[in-house]
């Protein structure tokens, strides 16, 4: 049997973004639907990657191309609700990254929801995996765990 995943604390995280919910984002049950932690998720890391100048999604040699995800859910998040979303890179690949996401609903200390995703880096022409370009490297040193 495996052991029940367990929500982070704020601290495992290295870098925050902030994010709302929107009208659209409920469903009938009254809280955001699953598949709209994606979308936060998705939005977190690529709104970094753009404000550090590792992504450009207009003319970049290399994209990135989701291969994996997966979510654990502790508590619901509903509109209206501000969200922190903590972003943490789990691995860096020659070609690949692990995305690590928290979200956090406004003022609470433990995740209302984490997931990862990763993404491979391909070629933007011939989609075939591509070397990180230094700038993303870079970019994502930051979100490493440190080492003590």
């Amino acid at each position: 049997m495996t052991e029940r995943a367990q929500p982070d604390t704020r601290e495992a995280y290295r870098h925050f973004r902030s994010l709302t919910t929107r009208w659209m984002d409920n469903d009938v049950y009254g809280h955001i639907n699953n598949v709209v932690y994606y979308s936060l998720f998705d939005t977190a890391v690529n709104g970094y990657l753009i404000d550090a100048g590792a992504l450009d999604i207009h003319r970049g040699e290399v994209i990135g191309l989701v291969v994996e995800t997966h979510c654990n859910y502790f508590a619901p998040v509903e509109f209206p609700q501000k969200i922190d979303a903590g972003v943490r890179v789990g691995r860096i690949g020659a070609s690949s990254v692990r995305y690590e996401i928290g979200l956090f609903a406004e003022g609470e200390p433990l995740t209302a929801a984490r997931g990862h995703f990763i993404h491979v880096y391909v070629d933007r022409n011939t989609r075939r995996p591509a070397a990180l370009p230094p700038a993303l490297t870079n970019a994502l040193q930051p979100l490493l765990p440190t080492r003590s």
